[in-house]
């Protein structure tokens, strides 16, 4: 079985987002349901994770349910399994209609944002002319307030014959704000001679987390001096802090120096990787995320106000500290 890259894709893990409406009252029984076939699934070779989204975090009458593999083939073999199949008949009466997918082929890992995954039936001679009405419309959304990425997956031969476009914005609000825009309600009018139809699905935080979306390897991350100012800004207050309180702690337990400046680091990076380093990357976002088209003023106001996080942890350890 073939397996077409998507664009920007860096590897064959892949994963399935299934949409299903659950039946009012039903909701439990479809947890219980659900349960099961996580448990059938993780005996499976390849599988990496699940995660299950509810619809008060679709936003949709919907839940969204996605399973991650790490290549095509095992995904496959899953879909197609006898033992997906029983699980399907046993949930049928579940379900208000039969519930939808998309496989996405490639991703990386990033940090967690918001994310639509929009599926398009493409006419059979219109694909070229739909990849570059793609570009369009990410061209268009590079524009807009709290953007961080897009990527266009390619049909699965044998696996799904839709095309999926998949972007992640930083909040809801600014991706409904995308969805909800005129300037996308005019490309969609431009794009209806390239596909037939089309389904949105929004899904919160966590599954933005399993793509990287942009192309370009410096469009993945933010440039080095930004990426050095941040860690500067979470270093110094921690290591100072490690120093005034389990430093001296070590110094007066009689702990060998070389013992207590590794177990000093471990701890400074535990805290800076799942600590600071997230926090700062949120609040400094406007600043930091490579996608998001932003004025000098914009990058100067960032860097003044990086630098000015660092003047006051400065005077507020002199004055605490001398």
């Amino acid at each position: 079985m073939s397996s077409p890259a998507s664009r920007g894709s860096r590897s064959d893990v892949a994963t399935v987002v299934i949409s299903q409406k659950v039946r009012a009252g039903r909701a439990d029984d479809y947890r219980r349901w659900q349960e099961r076939t996580n448990e059938t699934v993780r005996g499976f070779p390849g599988f990496e994770g699940t995660e299950l989204y509810p619809p008060e975090a679709t936003g949709e009458n919907e839940w969204v349910v996605v399973f991650r593999f790490a290549h095509l083939d095992q995904l496959s073999t899953w879909l197609d399994s006898e033992a997906r199949r029983a699980l399907i008949e046993q949930g049928r009466d579940l379900f208000e209609e039969p519930p939808a997918q998309e496989v996405l082929v490639g991703g990386t890992p990033v940090h967690d944002s918001v994310t639509a995954v929009i599926s398009h039936e493409v006419r059979p001679d219109q694909e070229q002319d739909f990849v570059r009405w793609q570009d369009r419309m990410l061209a268009a959304q590079r524009t807009f307030p709290g953007f961080m990425g897009s990527e266009l997956f390619r049909p699965v031969q044998g696996v799904q014959g839709k095309w999926v476009a998949v972007f992640r914005f930083d909040n809801r609000p600014h991706l409904d704000d995308w969805l909800a825009s005129a300037a996308r309600t005019r490309l969609l009018d431009e794009g209806r001679d390239f596909f037939v139809s089309y389904d949105v699905r929004k899904v919160g935080s966590a599954f933005g987390s399993w793509f990287r979306f942009d192309t370009r390897a410096e469009e993945g991350a933010p440039p080095n001096w930004k990426q050095a100012m941040c860690v500067l800004l979470a270093l110094y207050p921690t290591v100072k802090v490690l120093n005034l309180t389990a430093g001296s702690r070590f110094t007066a337990l009689g702990v060998p120096g070389y013992l207590s400046l590794f177990v000093s680091n471990v701890l400074s990076v535990a805290i800076l990787t799942w600590l600071l380093l997230p926090l700062i990357n949120r609040i400094f976002a406007f600043w930091l995320v490579p996608a998001r088209a932003r004025p000098l003023r914009t990058e100067l106001a960032g860097a003044a106000l990086v630098a000015l996080c660092w003047a006051t942890f400065l005077v507020l350890f002199a004055v605490t500290t001398g």
